[in-house]
């Protein structure tokens, strides 16, 4: 039987739901850092007529992380990849084998991103390499965020193969 986890979506157990939780905390804190961050950017330049010079870079980076995390959390929600026609019309069996289909082509495809971001990422930390801003950040950093961003659709992506597996709900 799925668990409850508040949100509306099913779990595939305790793992899941704390990992989701996790991915909101850390996406929700990214959204409220981004918008301190403009907020002292229009701050600085109206008041001070001066610039933090950072935040365009920094922003750049929450935006992908938010993108990824916000991905994986709409995929748990059934939020996201969705076609609603099919979903209230085909046969319920028919509708199920289709979505586990779409759901293990998926995993494969996010498994591929991941490992071959993961490749750029260690490309990047083994040459030494850093981006041409004010911060020189090594680009190893933010490029992180697409393999852990892939890595989580894929674990969304297996849950949501587990909770197909177990079969329709059960009503009492």
């Amino acid at each position: 039987m799925a668990h409850d986890t508040g949100s509306g979506a099913a779990s595939g157990g305790p793992l899941f739901t704390w990992l989701a939780r996790t991915v909101a905390v850390i996406g929700g804190a990214t959204l409220a850092g981004l918008v301190l961050l403009v907020c002292a950017e229009v701050f600085m330049r109206a008041v001070l007529n001066d610039s933090l010079d950072v935040v365009e870079e920094l922003a750049g980076y929450g935006v992908v992380l938010l993108t990824f995390f916000g991905a994986s959390l709409a995929l748990r929600r059934d939020a996201l990849f969705r076609v609603e026609f099919l979903a209230n019309t085909l046969p319920r069996k028919v509708l199920r084998t289709l979505t586990a289909l779409f759901v293990c082509a998926s995993i494969v495809a996010c498994a591929i991103l991941a490992w071959k971001c993961f490749g750029t990422v260690q490309s990047s930390f083994s040459r030494g390499k850093f981006a041409p801003t004010v911060l020189e950040t090594p680009l190893w950093i933010p490029q992180l965020i697409l393999p852990i961003g892939f890595a989580l659709l894929v674990v969304f992506l297996v849950e949501k193969l587990l909770i197909l597996a177990r079969g329709p709900k059960e009503t009492s």
